[in-house]
C-alpha cells in the first residue's frame, strides 16, 4: 500500500548550500523532518550545481519519511549566466541589460525542457525568450 502524503513543500535553495536556517529549517521542521539529514542529502545531490538556485519539491509522508525531487536551475539564473549580467532590468521595455544568441537560447531550452509544459524545443525556446525579454535581455 502506498504511503499517505502529509505535505508537499516547494523550495528554492542554492545548489550545494542548504542549511537548517530559513527557509529550509522552519519549512521542514513543522512537519517533524530531520533537517540536518535533508540538508546533507540535498547538498550531496546538488554539489555540481554550486551557486544556482535549485527548485526542489519535498514530499513528506505521515510516518515522517520524505522524498525530494530537484529540478533544473531557474530560467532567470541560466539567462543571467549566459548574458553575463548580475540582475535583470528594472525597465525591460526601455532599458536592455544584456544579449544572448539563439544558440544560447536553444541550449537553455534543452536544459529546462523537462521542467516546462511542452516537449517541443521550438515552443520551449519561445517560453525562454519571453522570460529573457521580460528581464531586459535581447535575443539575437
Amino acid at each position: 500500500m502506498a504511503k499517505k502524503i502529509k505535505a508537499v513543500i516547494k523550495l528554492q535553495i542554492p545548489g550545494g548550500k542548504a542549511t537548517p536556517a530559513p527557509p529550509v529549517g522552519p519549512s521542514l521542521a513543522q512537519h517533524g523532518l530531520n533537517i540536518a539529514e535533508f540538508c546533507k542529502k540535498f547538498n550531496d545531490a546538488t554539489q555540481n550545481q554550486q551557486g544556482a538556485k535549485i527548485p526542489v519539491v519535498v514530499t513528506i509522508y505521515e510516518d515522517r519519511s520524505y522524498t525530494f525531487k530537484t529540478k533544473q536551475p531557474l530560467v532567470s539564473d541560466l539567462l543571467k549566466k549566459a548574458a553575463g549580467i548580475e540582475k535583470g532590468s528594472g525597465e525591460p521595455n526601455r532599458k536592455k541589460v544584456g544579449k544572448i544568441t539563439k544558440e544560447q537560447l536553444r541550449k537553455i531550452a534543452e536544459q529546462k525542457i523537462s521542467d516546462l509544459n511542452t516537449e517541443d524545443i521550438e515552443k520551449a525556446m519561445k517560453i525562454i525568450q519571453a522570460t529573457a525579454e521580460n528581464m531586459g535581455i535581447e535575443v539575437q
